[in-house]
C-alpha cells in the first residue's frame, strides 16, 4: 500500500462560514492535497486552498491535528491502494469570492459550521471535522 502525506485547512470567513470544496465534481471535502517536495505542511495547505477555491489571503491561526484515511475511488469508496495522512490547519480570510483554479476541483462553497458535516462525503472527513468543532 502506498502511503502519502496531504495538507489542508479549515478556512473561516468573516461571516463564520467554512470553505468546502468539490473533489472532481463527485465528492465534497475540506480543501487539501499532497505536500510537494519543496513545501512544508502549511505552505502545502495554503497552495491547495488557493488552487481549490481561489482564496489567497489567508491568516494562519493554529494546527487542528491530523488523521488517516484511504483515497477515494471514482465511486467515492475507499481505494485501499493508498493511505493518506492528512494534516489540517485553521485559517481565516476576509476574501469571500470563490473561483477554483484547479479543473479537478470545479466548485467551492461557503457553508455554515453546523451544515459542513452533512456536505462532507468521506466518513473519516466527517469524523475528523466533528472532533475539531470545539477548536474552530
Amino acid at each position: 500500500m502506498k502511503r502519502t502525506e496531504s495538507s489542508g485547512g479549515v478556512v473561516i470567513n468573516f461571516k463564520r462560514e467554512i470553505l468546502v470544496v468539490s473533489q472532481k465534481g463527485s465528492s465534497w471535502s475540506l480543501p487539501k492535497g499532497r505536500i510537494e517536495k519543496s513545501e512544508d505542511k502549511i505552505q502545502a495547505a495554503k497552495r491547495e486552498i488557493y488552487e481549490e477555491s481561489g482564496i489567497k489571503k489567508l491568516e494562519f491561526i493554529k494546527e487542528l491535528g491530523s488523521y488517516k484515511r484511504h483515497k477515494m475511488d471514482k465511486k467515492n469508496n475507499d481505494d485501499k491502494s493508498e493511505l493518506k495522512t492528512i494534516s489540517i490547519f485553521l485559517f481565516k480570510t476576509n476574501e469571500t469570492n470563490l473561483k477554483p483554479i484547479d479543473k479537478d476541483n470545479p466548485e467551492a462553497r461557503w457553508v455554515k459550521k453546523d451544515k459542513v458535516v452533512k456536505l462532507l462525503t468521506h466518513r473519516k472527513d466527517k469524523e475528523f471535522f466533528l472532533s475539531i468543532l470545539d477548536k474552530i
